[in-house]
């Protein structure tokens, strides 16, 4: 390993250390990607008081429970996983049908509300602050990122640890330190979200060319960024997996079309008959969007 990816790593636990030490509550949300897998092993080694959890929409690939697994019996620390709100799941397949984010964007756009966007919600309530995976070269759009800055979105301080690292730090890491991962990375699969909405990509091809890959790429977005007053989409976690062991794509294609890039997680309110209003909005929007 060498001298500049273990200073990285150093000052990655710091700031670890520093989120801990500041904030009562820290919460990390995991995405089980690589990135994820790399602060889940460092939080395990150095215990900085931060819990972890993940989502579970309920349609993920098998390859990703088998890493749930294996993270719960790797590590001491507890891994949290959220589910979906069982009646907004059971509301939306009455009305859609259990495959009915194929029909329309707008279909698509409220599964992944019901799935992702609402169980997010629910894990940030009380934490003072939340970590993520995130890093500057995945995407345009995340150059002006910070290490710590104030989410006014979900009203908590962010901090993005691995903010620096590149893709082949992120790798280099896992084998040194023989960290768990998500086989479907060596399948050619760079970008993991749930099963029916992803699939393997060529050499060359985007790296979220798998991902809703019936949709024209402008609609590719599954609704968990809200915009800001500004109508700006404010950069945060992303649920889905990214990063692909064999191929050097990943940095490459992260940097085309990057308003297409982000998948946003920043939603307010928590109540049941809010999450449906914010479905019936998710619709219209996007019926203006397509429109447009």
């Amino acid at each position: 390993m060498s001298d500049e990816l273990n200073s990285k790593i150093e000052a990655t636990i710091a700031v670890l250390h520093q989120a801990a030490r500041e904030f009562t509550q820290v919460v990390f949300a995991s995405s089980l990607g690589a990135e994820d897998m790399v602060l889940t092993d460092l939080i395990a080694r150095h215990r900085p008081d931060i819990s972890v959890f993940s989502l579970d929409t309920g349609r993920l690939p098998k390859e990703t429970y088998d890493l749930i697994q294996e993270v719960e019996q790797r590590y001491a620390i507890p891994l949290q996983v959220y589910f979906p709100d069982s009646a907004l799941v059971e509301e939306y397949v009455a009305q859609h049908g259990i495959n009915g984010f194929y029909d329309s964007v707008e279909n698509r756009k409220g599964c992944c509300y019901v799935r992702k966007v609402e169980p997010l919600r629910r894990a940030l309530k009380g934490a003072d602050a939340w970590i993520t995976g995130m890093r500057r070269d995945q995407a345009v759009t995340r150059g002006t990122l910070e290490v710590s800055s104030f989410d006014a979105d979900n009203g908590l301080q962010k901090f993005n640890p691995l903010l620096d690292w590149s893709h082949n730090d992120v790798w280099a890491y896992i084998r040194q330190h023989d960290v768990p991962y998500n086989k479907l990375h060596d399948q050619f699969y760079p970008s993991l979200g749930c099963a029916p909405c992803t699939r393997s990509i060529t050499p060359g091809e985007d790296i979220r060319a798998g991902r809703w890959w019936w949709e024209n790429p402008e609609s590719k977005e599954c609704g968990l960024h809200v915009q800001s007053a500004t109508g700006q989409s404010p950069v945060a976690l992303r649920v889905s997996v990214e990063g692909n062991v064999g191929s050097e794509a990943h940095d490459v294609s992260r940097n085309q079309n990057p308003a297409n890039k982000e998948c946003g997680l920043h939603v307010r309110s928590t109540s049941l008959k809010a999450s449906r209003e914010r479905i019936i909005e998710i619709a219209a929007n996007t019926k203006q969007e397509v429109s447009a």
